[in-house]
């Protein structure tokens, strides 16, 4: 099983070279350091990067840098892409060294062919073998640059691939692809990303589940739709209020189809009473929120109250659904999507304030102050040039001094401002999601909250 990639470098060979030949992984500047930790053989122990073999294809193996720096000087394309860097990493202990390096020094010949300058270095590090490529972005007999794109990153995995079959090594059948580093990090930080949230319903509904209608209903109660079905390729899982579903094996190897059936099959072993799903969402206690009817007695009207209307309304509601307010009382949102907005309520509280500072009541009212906020900036922006222009034709101390201050705050007002209208413009932009979390979640409230009666005509059907 091999992964590969591959991306492009800007700066210089130099960088490439030095980092390909050397075996300690240090700051580098520039390509030629690329090369060197790929090329260098030095012996280091078990644990740190360490080059294995070393591989030229169309330049040597000593020279690559100065052949490289050559070829782009003869057909005058030394900006831009000067370089590609891919990588082709195998699993752990699936390959030896020899083979590692054979299937690096194929896959370069079957990709680039005797078009391009390609240097090969077989690197282990951790137990894990991987091939280094550092290419040369122009061909060394017509000049063209390599073109690298979609196609040419999947026509790497395929002859990849390919060379694995042939080897008799597994090959990897459904690729997770690219993760956003965002999404990525708040994964690893167990924020509560789309795909945890999916995760923790799975989990949750395994609990309390040994067979497959058990665990669609408990699924569905906490908003999503899985789809079990074996004559279908994927076993697939979506909220109830998306049409877009997710395949079950993005989620990890014990969230897919075979994996939700163990887990089923080992509830049937070790449980004695099978069946918790009474208490969990038709008892008393099923969602963990106790409606409690209490009386007040409020002086005044409500005819003569002044109502909170507008956008401080529908935060406060929304606020209110996220379980943010009341503090001494809060609860979990019920929906996927208000779940997954817990992850934006640094946004929300910007958006917040900003409606209390300008007491802003509507949309209309968030783009007037976005056009009031920009042309203060041009005012300021051309006052603050000519504080500038003054202050280097200045060479009193005491009245540089008082420019350099009047600068500052010119500044400091314009970061606000740009500040007021980045979270204005988000505001805008968040408004018709806030407005469809909102109606997502009164309607599961109501579904989980109707009457029993309701719910069992609901369940028999």
């Amino acid at each position: 099983m091999a992964v590969t990639k591959i991306w492009a470098i800007k700066d210089n060979i130099r960088r490439v070279v030095e980092y390909a030949r050397n075996p300690e992984k240090t700051e580098y500047s520039d390509i030629q350091n690329l090369l060197h930790y790929a090329e260098n053989d030095e012996k280091t122990v078990i644990g740190e990067e360490k080059t294995m073999y070393v591989t030229d294809v169309n330049c040597g193996a000593d020279t690559a840098f100065q052949e490289m720096i050559a070829v782009l000087e003869r057909f005058d394309k030394t900006t831009g892409n000067v370089a590609y860097h891919a990588y082709q990493s195998f699993k752990t202990g699936e390959v030896t060294p020899e083979l590692c390096h054979r299937l690096g020094v194929e896959l370069a010949q079957e990709m680039w062919g005797d078009r391009y300058q390609v240097l090969v270095a077989t690197h282990f590090n951790t137990g894990t073998y991987h091939n280094h490529f550092v290419l040369n972005s122009v061909g060394i007999w017509d000049g063209r640059k390599f073109d690298c794109n979609e196609g040419a990153y999947w026509k790497l995995r395929s002859l990849s691939d390919e060379l694995c079959r042939e080897n008799g090594l597994m090959v990897i059948k459904n690729p997770k692809g690219k993760t956003p580093r965002t999404i990525y990090f708040a994964e690893k930080n167990g924020e509560p990303t789309k795909y945890n949230l999916m995760r923790e319903a799975i989990n949750k509904a395994l609990t309390m589940s040994t067979n497959e209608k058990t665990f669609c209903y408990v699924i569905r109660r906490l908003g999503y739709v899985v789809d079990l079905n074996p004559n279908h390729k994927y076993a697939t899982i979506r909220s109830v209020n998306s049409k877009k579903a997710t395949r079950l094996y993005r989620l990890g190897e014990a969230y897919d189809r075979t994996g939700i059936y163990e887990r089923m099959r080992e509830n049937r072993q070790n449980w004695q009473e099978p069946y918790r799903l009474y208490d969990e969402f038709v008892g008393k206690k099923s969602t963990g929120i106790t409606i409690q009817r209490k009386q007040y007695r409020m002086l005044g009207s409500f005819k003569t109250s002044k109502k909170i209307t507008g956008l401080r309304a529908l935060y406060l509601h929304y606020c209110y659904l996220l379980g943010v307010i009341p503090k001494n009382k809060r609860h979990t949102p019920l929906s996927p999507e208000m779940r997954e907005a817990w992850r934006r309520l640094d946004w929300y509280s910007e958006q917040v304030r900003l409606v209390g500072k300008y007491k802003l009541q509507n949309i209309p009212a968030v783009e007037s102050l976005i056009e009031k906020n920009k042309s203060e900036i041009k005012l300021l922006t051309d006052y603050r040039k000519i504080i500038r222009k003054e202050l280097t034709s200045c060479h009193d101390s005491d009245r540089a001094q008082e420019l350099t201050a009047k600068r500052n705050d010119c500044t400091a007002i314009l970061a606000g401002l740009r500040k007021e209208i980045k979270t204005a413009e988000r505001l805008i932009e968040d408004n018709p999601k806030i407005k469809e979390n909102i109606r997502i979640e009164e309607q599961m409230r109501q579904e989980i909250y109707a009457p029993k009666k309701q719910r069992k005509r609901e369940y028999e059907r």
